[in-house]
């Protein structure tokens, strides 16, 4: 019997300023704090930390403060396209991800002022500058959004 462990993969992680340094979105737009766990371009693990100071907390809604949909959504997209944008840098250009497309996403129960949203994002499949990504919005370990991601990536604007 021979003793073979499996090649183990070395897992990273992104602060808020390499997460600047990836993405053009800033306040009031960035929805991700920190991304705890990333393999490569094929997984991730990215952190929402929801307050009640958020901006869109005075509309949505005054007296019953829900987290947006569309806001769980953009960040699924943006740890993905962080991961994407890390994982190319080696190429020397600057680039940013673009969102393609939204499927199959399910809104399961609401997220609000006092949640940590954990983005969790896997790769389905990269043909070059555009890849497809399965995600998951959980809260406490349940989730309440998911969706399939498409993204193109492109050159940025000097």
């Amino acid at each position: 019997m021979t003793d073979s462990a499996p090649a183990s993969t070395e897992l990273g992680a992104m602060h808020i300023a390499e997460i600047l340094k990836s993405l053009p979105h800033r306040y009031p737009f960035l929805m991700i704090d920190r991304i705890v766990r990333i393999d490569g371009d094929e997984t991730a693990v990215g952190i929402k930390n929801v307050t009640f100071n958020e901006p869109i907390f005075q509309g949505h809604f005054p007296e019953n403060p829900i987290f947006p949909g569309v806001l769980i959504i953009e960040g699924m997209a943006q740890t993905a396209g962080a991961i994407v944008i890390k994982h190319d840098s080696g190429t020397g250009k600057k680039n940013i991800v673009l969102m393609l497309g939204v499927d199959k996403a399910k809104f399961r129960k609401p997220a609000g002022p006092g949640d940590t949203i954990e983005f969790h994002i896997a790769k389905i499949q990269r043909r070059r500058n555009v890849g497809r990504y399965k995600a998951e919005a959980m809260v406490d370990g349940t989730v309440i959004a998911e969706a399939e991601i498409t993204a193109m990536i492109v050159e940025a604007n000097s």
